[in-house]
């Protein structure tokens, strides 16, 4: 994986890529990094995967915590494909970074090829219920930093929450969800993690259900059941809502890793052949 930098006033991004040929530019989920698209993207495809890490994300700076937005880091993912060379990319994301991709291709189709959803969190609404344990974190995380702003360890409310009645409903519906959201505690600094969750899980794509059925771009939705954060009845919206969208279903990674990475692998090399 090569990477680079992409500075946006005094804020430097970091990006990440391989492969070569064709452009996929590939988002990663909320407080994730490079390292997520590339482990489910084909390498045999003639396409390189492409990503811009969020503010506050992977090796990229935070800057203002005001700026941590889904609307402000879709800015800066146009910014960055408005400075490659060659045709237009396909843009595509994780959770998060499928909010922000959605955003793009409604607010400006013409600079994409075509759309991947992969695992949406969203369908047109902020702040959904499903982002609630996000939420719950956040301000966890808030009340230990307001009482102890320097202490880093986060083991206290780490267990407060995992003995909550919304974490055990998690552990039994998506252990792979539980393990995300325990990760946060151990994510530094967790000022800035705070940030994030605080204002990502609160946050929407800021499109409405008919620009997303206006538009008009081939489209891959990838959804899992056994996810309580990213359910598949959101995946399957989006994709009756887009004219030219396909489902596909894979196995969760709750269900079998292995299986994850292998069928989503599948179906992004067939829609990236396709297109």
């Amino acid at each position: 994986m090569q990477r680079g930098t992409f500075t946006i006033g005094d804020v430097r991004l970091s990006t990440a890529s391989s492969g070569d040929d064709r452009t996929c530019l590939f988002l990663h989920g909320l407080c994730g990094a490079a390292s997520q698209p590339a482990e489910v993207f084909p390498n045999d495809v003639g396409w390189r995967c492409l990503t811009l890490e969020s503010r506050g994300h992977g090796d990229s700076e935070c800057g203002d915590f005001a700026d941590l937005s889904i609307r402000q880091f879709a800015m800066d993912v146009a910014d960055f494909a408005a400075s490659l060379d060659g045709p237009p990319p396909v843009i595509g994301g994780i959770s998060m970074g499928a909010a922000i991709a959605l955003r793009l291709a409604v607010k400006s189709p013409e600079m994409w090829r075509g759309l991947i959803l992969a695992r949406p969190a969203w369908v047109a609404e902020a702040a959904p219920d499903t982002l609630a344990p996000h939420r719950q974190i956040a301000e966890h995380l808030a009340r230990h930093l307001a009482t102890r702003p320097t202490e880093n360890n986060s083991d206290e409310v780490r267990r407060r929450f995992e003995e909550s009645a919304i974490a055990r409903a998690i552990a039994v519906e998506s252990p792979d969800n539980l393990a995300s959201l325990l990760g946060f505690f151990d994510r530094r600094p967790l000022d800035q993690t705070q940030a994030l969750l605080a204002a990502i899980a609160r946050d929407g794509p800021g499109v409405s259900k008919q620009e997303i059925a206006a538009l008009d771009m081939p489209t891959l939705v990838i959804g899992t059941s056994h996810d309580a954060v990213h359910p598949l009845a959101m995946a399957r919206e989006l994709a009756s809502l887009i004219p030219r969208a396909r489902l596909a279903k894979i196995t969760s990674k709750s269900e079998n890793p292995k299986a994850y990475v292998d069928e989503f692998r599948m179906n992004l090399r067939q829609f990236l052949k396709e297109i």
